[in-house]
């Protein structure tokens, strides 16, 4: 089954490349494109140079699509990758049934025999060879370490209050890195990246204190948790250790299921590129969270468009209500889908992310998919209203200025539609959204 164009699009690394891959989605610059059977798809794009890039990209990936090009671009997918796959998406015979020519199959053959043999070797054995005396030590030393930065990060915070949250403007952002530095030394990066956070709010427009206040709130309950964590329950307990920043793997049973891709969008900063897949289980109902990473720059390697669905296994990570988990094992490539999980009111919603706060109190936001709500204007701002009923969410700041707010107010034009998203204290960021009836997954972020 072949994907649609805005499935394709959601592959790009950025803007400009989804603009110049969309301009090579015509059969104008390619020759000697095809498709196989098996999952690959090729072809020759004429470029600068006297000789056409090679094209190549691996549909079948359980993970999704792989690619390779002769082009000097550092992107990936690049611009030619992604209009080869525009043009095959297409379905208007440029890209027909044939037997690949050697240079794509030897790059298809050999990339699936080392995924072959890294099955086959299973895990790594350092984990196991390693001194489990020496890993409880060095465990018992960052924790040592951990305690330290949080009985400091206390007195700090308790500093702030005594002097008052006027000094927090006065002081500038140099406090709040120097701190937040000392809990990098201390090997607690979740303390350390919400310290950052609370440099940003003084002087950021009316309100700031009670913000500056809620947020001090949170971190001392984060700091709490982790000195008191032997009284904590085991869930909450691995949930602080988490929000900590200690590393944790997925350790919960797998579980196979048809799992449905509600959304996909990267976050970035100086040093990464963080991307962030929501799945919906068809057959179980859950709905988990994929997290892959990319340096500065760079794409993660996992791309999973809204829309498509994969035969999977899934784990879980430890924590209470949080819902991570670890992609394992694939049984086939993903394709489209015209599945879409059952949606609820927004008073449901909103309950549901209060309910969640139990488990987590640091919990941003919670996946949720809306049901018949229609796109209204509030104000200023925006909401969701819904379609049967008198309650509505209101659209969180940063979600009304995106583009992607037009493009579900022209998909509703005043109509009920289904929106998935996460809704938080901040209101709710639609990610992904579908006609009434059916049609096709609309990528919103």
């Amino acid at each position: 089954m072949r994907w649609t164009a805005d499935q394709v699009l959601a592959l790009a690394p950025d803007a400009a490349s989804r603009k110049a891959g969309s301009k090579l989605g015509a059969a104008g610059p390619w020759s000697e494109a095809g498709s196989s059977d098996e999952g690959t798809v090729w072809g020759l794009c004429k470029g600068s140079g006297s000789k056409p890039y090679q094209t190549v990209i691996d549909i079948a990936d359980a993970a999704g699509p792989a690619y390779k090009c002769s082009c000097p671009s550092r992107k990936f997918p690049c611009k030619h990758a992604l209009g080869l796959l525009l043009l095959w998406a297409g379905e208007d015979g440029s890209v027909a049934r044939a037997e690949p020519p050697d240079w794509a199959q030897e790059w298809t053959q050999a990339r699936r025999q080392r995924a072959q043999e890294k099955r086959e070797a299973g895990p790594a054995g350092g984990a196991e060879s390693a001194d489990p005396e020496a890993a409880r030590r060095r465990s018992e030393r960052r924790a040592a370490r951990v305690t330290a930065g949080a009985t400091e990060l206390e007195q700090r915070l308790s500093d702030l209050l005594r002097g008052g949250l006027a000094g927090a403007e006065q002081a500038g952002y140099g406090l709040w890195e120097e701190t937040a530095a000392r809990m990098v030394d201390a090997q607690a990066p979740g303390l350390a990246a919400r310290v950052r956070e609370l440099g940003a709010i003084p002087g950021s427009g009316p309100g700031w204190p009670v913000r500056l206040l809620e947020e001090c709130a949170l971190l001392h309950l984060l700091d709490q948790g982790w000195l008191g964590q032997e009284g904590l329950p085991a869930g909450l307990a691995d949930t602080v250790r988490s929000r900590i920043g200690l590393p944790s793997s997925a350790d919960g049973a797998p579980v196979r299921d048809r799992w449905l891709v509600l959304a996909q969008y990267d976050t970035a900063d100086v040093k990464l590129t963080t991307r962030r897949i929501w799945l919906h289980g068809t057959d179980s109902g859950r709905t988990v969270l994929l997290l892959s990473y990319g340096a500065a720059g760079r794409a993660p390697e996992l791309a999973l468009p809204a829309g498509v669905a994969l035969d999977a296994e899934v784990a879980a990570y430890p924590g209470a209500g949080r819902l991570r988990a670890a992609l394992g094992e694939q049984f086939s490539p993903p394709e489209p889908s015209a599945h879409r999980p059952a949606g609820v009111t927004t008073a449901e919603a909103a309950a549901r992310y209060g309910d969640a706060l139990r488990d987590d109190p640091w919990l941003e936001a919670v996946p949720v998919t809306l049901d018949r709500v229609v796109p209204t204007p509030d104000g200023a701002s925006w909401q969701l209203a819904d379609a049967d009923g008198d309650t509505a969410l209101p659209l969180a700041p940063a979600a009304c200025a995106r583009p992607g707010l037009w493009r579900l107010v022209a998909l509703s034009g005043g109509a009920p539609v289904t929106v998935f998203g996460e809704c938080g204290h901040r209101g709710f960021t639609p990610l992904t959204a579908w006609p009434q009836g059916t049609g096709e997954a609309v990528r919103l972020c």
